[in-house]
């Protein structure tokens, strides 16, 4: 399996809609993405505006579907704007 976290910090007068945004996401990869195994969405309790993420694809060429997909771009696009910083990592678990 292919994991993905990724740390966003959503500017503090966007934050409520980057959220919103975000778990879309997370259901639209979730329903048409069937290498898509999981998908969380976690905010933080102290700090609203910072969301993790954390994704479980089957392997790495899924997530590069997930990156190509007509529902992501509209995603990254819609939510640029609204995002002050970002940080991906990328892990092989072990099964």
């Amino acid at each position: 399996m292919f994991v993905v976290t990724v740390e966003f910090v959503a500017r503090p007068e966007h934050a409520a809609a980057f959220t919103r945004r975000v778990h879309q996401q997370a259901q639209d990869s979730l329903a048409r993405e069937p290498d898509c195994r999981v998908f969380d969405v976690c905010i933080d309790c102290a700090r609203p505006e910072r969301i993790f993420l954390y994704e479980v694809y089957s392997d790495e060429n899924a997530f590069r579907v997930h990156l190509e997909s007509g529902h992501f771009k509209a995603f990254d696009t819609e939510v640029a704007a609204w995002v002050a910083a970002k940080n991906v990592a990328t892990f092989n678990r072990l099964e």
